[in-house]
C-alpha cells in the first residue's frame, strides 16, 4: 500500500476550519498520482509515449470524521483490481499521528485515447508495472 503525507492548509477548509468534503478527492488524486509515479508511470509522459491517458470514471467516498486546519494526514492508494480498460484503486485518508480513519473510497480510472477520449485497453507495459 502506497502512503502519501498531506497537511491541511487554510485553502482546504470551509469557514469552520474543517476540510471541505470535495477536497478529499484532491487528496486522493495527489496520492494516486504519486503512487503511479513511484511505479514509473508518469501521467505527463503517458500521452506522448502511448497516445493514451487515464481519466476518472467513477468515485465512491464515505466520510467518517472531519479533518481540520493544520492536521497532518496520511493518504493511501492500493490497487484493488485491474481490468483491460480500467483500474479500481482503494484509497483512505487518516490522521497521521492518531491513525483515525477520516474518509475512504474507491476510484475507477479508465484508459482513453488522448485525442478522441474513446475508451481503449491499458498498455501491457503499464499493467506490468502495477504488479511488481
Amino acid at each position: 500500500m502506497f502512503e502519501f503525507p498531506i497537511r491541511v492548509y487554510w485553502e482546504d477548509t470551509d469557514a469552520g476550519g474543517i476540510v471541505f468534503y470535495a477536497n478529499y478527492l484532491k487528496f486522493f488524486e495527489r496520492a494516486r498520482t504519486e503512487w503511479l509515479r513511484s511505479l514509473g508511470v508518469q501521467q505527463a509522459g503517458l500521452r506522448e509515449a502511448t497516445g493514451g491517458i487515464f481519466v476518472v470514471s467513477e468515485t465512491a467516498v464515505r466520510f467518517l470524521r472531519p479533518a481540520r486546519l493544520d492536521d497532518e494526514l496520511l493518504v493511501t492508494a492500493r490497487l484493488e483490481s485491474a481490468g483491460r480498460a480500467s483500474l479500481i484503486i482503494a484509497q483512505r485518508a487518516s490522521l497521521r499521528a492518531a491513525g483515525a480513519l477520516l474518509a475512504e473510497g474507491t476510484i475507477r480510472i479508465g484508459w482513453v485515447d488522448a485525442a478522441s477520449l474513446k475508451p481503449g485497453r491499458i498498455p501491457p507495459a503499464i499493467l506490468e508495472r502495477l504488479y511488481p
